[in-house]
């Protein structure tokens, strides 16, 4: 029988359950199906350059523009820098982690307090660097390309 509801069910009856073992045993269930969500989206690929070098700058949503214009800009330039978009944010492509290992330095422009460089330090380890713009106006392509040089050069 279809039940609808938000209280906890039971995992064998999927009657009402406050037990303290089938509540673990379902958070662990419900933690597994959106994980296994990440064999149905695509590999992760690179926008804009090669798919390792010095510097890839990582961004979603509307950071899109100006990171891929920057990068564009810079390569005409010769310098060596790569755009990679993410469409999907949680769970992340599998094969990101070993995607961003390729590059000897990662940055993050964001429009807000640095969410997304927090989760990609927490689940891959990198010491990626943040570029945070936190006041409501879109990144102008040339903070982005000073941020970019700024980082080629140090």
């Amino acid at each position: 029988m279809h039940r609808i509801g938000g209280i906890e069910r039971d995992y064998d009856t999927g009657n009402i359950s406050y037990n303290p073992e089938n509540h673990h045993r379902m958070t662990k269930v419900r933690a597994a199906k959106i994980d296994g969500i990440a064999n149905d989206i695509p590999a992760q690929q690179v926008e804009l350059g090669e798919t390792s070098g010095k510097l890839a700058v990582i961004g979603w949503g509307s950071t899109y523009g100006p990171i891929n214009r920057a990068v564009d800009n810079l390569r005409h330039r010769g310098k060596d820098v790569a755009h990679i978009h993410l469409r999907n944010i949680w769970p992340l492509p599998k094969n990101l982690g070993a995607l961003l290992q390729g590059y000897e330095q990662v940055l993050v422009p964001e429009m807000n307090n640095g969410q997304l460089i927090t989760l990609l330090k927490a689940e891959y380890l990198i010491a990626a660097k943040g570029l945070d713009k936190i006041s409501g106006q879109p990144f102008r392509i040339s903070e982005i390309e000073d941020a970019i040089l700024a980082l080629l050069e140090s």
